[in-house]
């Protein structure tokens, strides 16, 4: 024994670097084995699920999955493979698996559509962003269809802004990910809102979340060009881009429409068929009956118009703050004051980093249905949509309320539903 302690203090440097070795491969072997217990957890939850009896006459239920394989740096195969895929073929269901890195999806979306009882997402924001795209391409019955499916999305990208909607935050990447899963097995689901950006000649363009353009969003794409620095690398994109022209401004006019009354929901279940007979005296009662004429008067659109001059703008989906006994649909447009100091500017970008849609005290709020945002001409720069960049131009940005149904965590559901009764 005191050969082995005279030994470590003659190579101290290298006992110390054994050690520290030592302790960081038990970490990691330990972290490994947490991961494997979550993963054994929820497939025994998840084979719960799949031992239900039902009937022979009933079909096994049919889940079409897109994976987007190039998610989180090209480990989102790995990451369903090991995490998702196993519980969802322990549920019981019917799984058909889509990789999105290849051309003709539309084609073989188009297929699928009319075959599936549940689509499940399995990427990060781009892949909702890419999948919602496709099916616009669609005739109009496939997009009314595709609004009418349950959809699951599964968190595996490195930005996933729409799994904090629907499940709860965790730290543990194996756990949210089996959380998401399980999520979509227990058949919870929220209604959310989609926005449809369209500029004067491309495709529309839809998002979850919302729309970005100013100096928060442009410096925040660039934090990764300072990796070295650690935890010091958004600080310092938000310092450096104050480098530039200051104050930095960006100028447009604003028009937008108001908020919309929300209409009540429609029930799942369709009435039954009346019998022959009705329908026969519904159809003559009506050929024989004279025409009527109907002269409704349609009111004109109140737009309102707004010059503007802000540090950034943002428009934005209620999806974040969830109310599902609201009476009218909007999305928020946040107009941020153009005044802002350096240090108040680095502060609030790392906040941004966080809440890309907070809208600070001072900028101002407004809640529209639909709006139209002219840039002035040679305009340059991005937008941000859904963490996706685009380049900046005139758009018109339109609310499409509760167009879409996602599954969502249970507990996610009684917290709306409890803030909504208090």
């Amino acid at each position: 024994m005191a050969k082995v302690l005279a030994a470590l203090r003659n190579h101290w440097k290298k006992s110390t670097f054994g050690a520290c070795l030592l302790g960081w491969g038990g970490h990691w072997l330990y972290g490994k084995h947490c991961d494997n217990l979550l993963r054994r957890a929820a497939c025994q939850e998840a084979q719960a699920f799949g031992n239900e009896l039902i009937p022979a006459t009933v079909p096994l239920k049919k889940a079409t999955v897109f994976l987007n394989p190039a998610a989180c740096k090209g480990k989102a195969g790995s990451l369903f493979e090991k995490n998702a895929a196993p519980i969802l073929h322990l549920s019981g269901l019917d799984v058909t698996v889509v990789k999105t890195d290849y051309e003709g999806q539309a084609k073989k979306l188009l297929e699928l559509m009319e075959n599936t009882d549940l689509i499940i997402i399995a990427g990060g924001d781009g892949t909702v962003q890419e999948l919602h795209a496709n099916v616009n391409l669609l005739s109009s019955c496939v997009q009314a269809a595709f609004s009418k499916i349950p959809i699951g999305f599964i968190p595996l990208g490195k930005t996933c802004t729409l799994s904090h909607t629907l499940y709860p935050e965790s730290t543990n990447q194996v756990q949210h990910i089996t959380n998401a899963t399980l999520a979509i097995l227990k058949g919870e689901t929220v209604p959310l809102d989609v926005l449809q950006i369209k500029g004067e000649k491309e495709q529309p363009v839809f998002a979850v979340s919302g729309l970005r353009w100013g100096s928060y969003r442009d410096a925040g794409v660039k934090v990764s060009k300072y990796w070295y620095l650690g935890p010091l690398k958004t600080k310092a994109a938000h310092f450096f881009s104050t480098f530039k022209e200051w104050p930095q401004k960006h100028q447009a006019a604003l028009m937008y429409l108001g908020p919309t009354e929300r209409p009540p929901e429609e029930p799942e279940e369709k009435p039954s068929r009346p019998p022959l007979y009705v329908r026969l005296y519904r159809r003559l009662r009506s050929y024989w009956s004279s025409p009527k004429e109907f002269h409704q008067e349609v009111a004109p659109e109140d737009w309102e118009e707004l010059k503007l001059s802000t540090v950034e703008l943002s428009i934005a989906t209620r999806n974040r703050q969830l109310d599902l006994t609201r009476t009218e649909d909007f999305m928020d447009i946040c107009i941020e004051a153009e005044s802002v100091s350096k240090g108040e500017f680095v502060h609030r970008g790392s906040q941004k980093m966080l809440d890309p849609h907070m809208c600070p005290e001072g900028s101002q709020c407004i809640q529209a249905s639909r709006c139209i945002l002219q840039l002035p001409e040679g305009t340059e720069g991005s937008f941000g949509i859904d963490n996706e960049e685009y380049e900046a131009m005139p758009v018109e940005v339109k609310l499409l309320p509760r167009k879409l149904r996602f599954f969502c965590d249970p507990r996610m559901r009684e917290q709306v539903l409890q803030a909504a009764v208090q």
